[in-house]
């Protein structure tokens, strides 16, 4: 039976959307609870912060690092296939976690194994996402973080809920079944119907002469096309990009973690310390829409990657406010604060990447973002539970995420300032070079014939206005999208008249 192919920015788009909702709030969203299981971990397995540490962080680690492997599953099986795979795995991966005897065993069945199958639920939805909205994709990306929100609101409530009936083996025995919602949502994922016409197929050409490609050949091959080396070199928005928010991650996740074992450490009782995690995804919920409503519109369009830098900057101030004061009510107004940043960090980070990169782009450059964000995401959590260790102080592991967090954002902020001066000079530079070509051509008469003085920084495409007997520069050279520079229609006009073209080859 032939599968059904949908359209972009259809009514089935708005389903999907949902589905992308649940998704992420089942993936994206999980790891705020950890921080619930962290004291009785540390008890049933008489275990160090740093020990207990390696757990969130491995899962969080292989949620990120394994989006190359994702990416090629996409590629074979669909993103449908993909998710529900994820859902299984997740699943697997809990029931199994609530049988282990100890910490090593938990990092195979809760870390590796969950966050494997959270990986490839996740991933996925977001790549389907990009092909089923293209014209309101910062509302539908913002609208798919929302669930993030959500499940940081309900997986604490949840996860604290269970623990004072069923421990903690009993809690990850249920979440193994509501990790298969993630199978239901992936149904909903039908194939979207693109604009590529069909391969024509050819008779099958002669055998090479050439001997078959080794393994490490086939490896390296195989590295190339779905990790995005090429543009990491070539594109230098795209490695600010990943640098800055590889440094940032170093810090980021760290409240979500210990958050909650801070508010206790300090006299919190356990049921207000876990409704502090809710107040974060319960803020987010309103905010992450509006911050996408709001970097959706035509005037901030080019300003989102200042936006995300600054959401950074505010994320890392904050945490300084969380480390002078442990009262309930002042970390109230500090969950309140921080979900403002959250939720300009949640609504942006995937659109940034699909303005730096095109989107036929996306999903390689997502796979090597993601894969080295997981080193950042494994090395955080048990640098800081060293640190915790060593000083039996909570209020460093906060300044430590300071740190990290206010310099990636002032790295990121002047990096991307310089970056668009340096465009601003080359599109001055190919502007004076136009109108001196227009003035001299124009001097000498349409019959004579002047060489091009304007030279291409990167292979281009012609010139969209059909007029490609000269080279164009490229503005955006720094990216792999080779946009043409769209010159005004008066000047264009005027190089007709100069040159004699009465209508474009």
């Amino acid at each position: 039976m032939p599968q059904a192919l949908e359209r972009a920015d259809g009514s089935w788009a708005w389903v999907v959307l949902l589905a992308t909702m649940v998704t992420q709030g089942l993936t994206l969203g999980f790891p705020t609870c950890i921080g619930i299981f962290f004291t009785d971990l540390q008890w049933e397995f008489q275990a160090s912060n740093s020990q207990t540490s390696w757990i969130p962080s491995i899962l969080m680690a292989v949620l990120h690092m394994a989006g190359p492997l994702c990416s090629i599953l996409v590629g074979r099986f669909g993103c449908r296939v993909t998710t529900m795979l994820g859902g299984v795995l997740a699943s697997l991966g809990m029931v199994a976690s609530s049988f282990s005897r100890n910490l090593s065993q938990l990092y195979f069945t809760a870390g590796f194994i969950t966050g494997l199958g959270m990986c490839f639920s996740f991933q996925s939805s977001v790549t389907v996402l990009g092909f089923y909205f293209v014209r309101r994709r910062v509302l539908a990306n913002a609208l798919a973080s929302m669930g993030v929100s959500l499940g940081i609101t309900l997986w604490p409530l949840l996860s604290r809920y269970l623990l004072e009936d069923l421990g903690w083996r009993g809690t990850f025995l249920v979440f193994g079944g509501v990790f298969l919602h993630c199978c239901i949502c992936g149904a909903i994922m039908r194939p979207v119907a693109t604009s590529v016409a069909p391969e024509t197929k050819e008779c099958p050409p002669p055998p090479p002469e050439t001997p078959a490609l080794g393994c490490v050949a086939a490896c390296g091959r195989t590295i190339q096309r779905h990790l995005a080396f090429d543009i990491l070199r070539h594109n230098t928005g795209y490695c600010v990009y990943v640098l800055g928010v590889m440094w940032s991650i170093l810090g980021f996740p760290l409240p979500q973690v210990f958050l909650v074992p801070y508010a206790m450490w300090h006299g919190v009782d356990e049921q207000q310390a876990a409704l502090l995690i809710s107040i974060i995804g319960f803020s987010n919920i309103f905010l992450r829409p509006l911050a996408g409503l709001m970097a959706g519109r035509p005037a901030f369009a080019s300003h989102r990657k200042y936006l995300f830098s600054l959401a950074f900057l505010l994320n890392g101030l904050t945490n300084l406010v969380c480390a002078a004061s442990g009262d309930f009510w002042v970390l109230v107004g500090y969950c309140l604060v921080y979900s403002v940043s959250m939720s300009g960090i949640g609504a942006l980070v995937f659109q940034v990447l699909m303005d730096i990169v095109p989107m036929d782009q996306f999903p390689r450059a997502l796979g090597l973002f993601t894969v080295l964000d997981g080193f950042a995401f494994l090395i955080s959590p048990p640098l800081a539970g060293l640190l915790l260790d060593a000083t039996n102080n909570f209020s460093y592991v906060f300044f430590m995420s300071s740190f990290f967090l206010i310099s990636a954002a002032l790295f990121m902020g002047g990096s991307f300032y310089a970056l668009q001066k340096k465009e601003q000079g080359k599109r001055a530079v190919v502007a004076d070079a136009l109108e001196q070509d227009i003035f001299l051509e124009a001097k000498d008469g349409p019959g004579k014939q002047r060489s091009p003085v304007i030279m291409c920084q990167s292979s281009c495409l012609p010139c969209p206005a059909g007029f490609n007997k000269h080279l164009w520069g490229c503005p955006a050279s720094s990216r792999t999208s080779h946009e043409c520079l769209l010159w005004p229609k008066a000047v264009l006009q005027a190089k007709q008249r100069a040159l004699g073209w009465h209508s474009p080859p």
